[in-house]
């Protein structure tokens, strides 16, 4: 008997059985090797707070049950395809499943991962392809001076993309100074708020905080942007309109993963690039804590209340 992880309600989680059904043609038996907990989003999901508006927005491609719950919900899963098309079966697959020991999906909905990014480590792909919406949304530019406000881990990720662009000055900021060590291993300048450097062109803004968006604005150089990528769920947030807002001409506009950022792309080109960038080990700083699948229902809890600090939880489940 297979298992999965709900929310059975908000600040509640359980294992539940699955049986799961035969793969038709044209579909994948896949068993779970490793599944990732976004941080953000999922606790969010699991204290509760996505707003009554957005239960449709939220919806994880194969999630079960509804908001607040019970609901089974969760984007970040690899494993190795067991039963399915000649050209899949025994591949190392990434998929946006929730939390379960093994599932049957559509093939089209599972991408291979290249030989080159190690399966624990796939479980970034969701993260990676976020960040890599972003920088298509920010169009940053040859020397632009660009700071990532939150390390978290799509923060961290965008941070970690923008480094690679020429003469450019790139530094990730974040409350709290132990994510320098992160930033290091990432190969990107950390600084705190109040030691950050202004006249910023681009500011992308993470860390889901209204007073992480306030120094977003602070830093802009005129005729700067602040990328919006937070998601504040149930939460309002005040925004400094006025001071400098108008006289130097700034500008902030929204990045969300739900749409492809460049029309010549689609979804299944961009999470293929997402999964060939993380053949670059320097990612694997952004999985701070693993936990084997039995004891989800206790670790999360202290994930929901920080009192475990992973940017990225690892599940791991025992081979069958």
């Amino acid at each position: 008997m297979e298992q999965a992880f709900w929310v059975q309600s908000p600040g509640e989680g359980a294992l539940r059985p699955v049986t799961l059904r035969e793969p038709e043609p044209g579909e994948v038996l896949v068993r779970t090797l490793f599944s990732g907990v976004s941080r953000g989003t999922e606790t969010l999901v699991f204290r509760g707070g996505v707003p009554a508006n957005q239960h449709d927005v939220m919806r994880a491609p194969f999630q079960e049950g509804e908001f607040p719950g019970p609901v089974k919900y969760g984007y970040l899963n690899v494993g190795v395809v067991e039963r399915g098309p000649d050209d899949l079966e025994g591949k190392t697959v990434f998929c946006l499943y929730p939390h379960q020991t093994a599932y049957v999906v559509p093939a089209s909905a599972v991408t291979p991962v290249p030989d080159a990014v190690p399966p624990g480590r796939a479980i970034l792909a969701g993260t990676v392809e976020t960040a890599v919406n972003a920088v298509w949304d920010a169009q940053p530019k040859l020397g632009d001076r660009i700071a990532v406000i939150g390390a978290g881990m799509v923060g961290c990720s965008v941070a970690k993309l923008l480094q690679g662009f020429p003469a450019t000055r790139v530094q990730l900021i974040d409350v709290d100074p132990s994510r320098a060590g992160i930033a290091d291993a990432l190969g990107v300048d950390f600084s705190t708020p109040e030691a950050a450097k202004d006249g910023c062109d681009l500011v992308v803004h993470a860390s889901a905080s209204e007073a992480g968006l306030a120094k977003a604005l602070e830093l802009l150089a005129p005729e700067g942007t602040v990328v919006e990528l937070s998601w504040y769920g149930d939460r309002r947030v005040s925004v400094p309109l006025g001071e400098n807002f108008h006289s130097r001409r700034l500008t902030i506009r929204s990045s969300q993963v739900g749409t492809v950022a460049r029309p010549d792309r689609d979804y299944a080109q961009r999470l293929g690039l997402a999964l060939e960038l993380l053949a670059d080990p320097a990612f694997e700083a952004l999985v701070s804590g693993e936990c084997v699948f039995e004891d989800l229902p206790s670790v999360l809890p202290r994930l929901a209340t920080n009192e475990l600090s992973a940017l990225c939880l690892r599940v791991m489940y025992q081979p069958q």
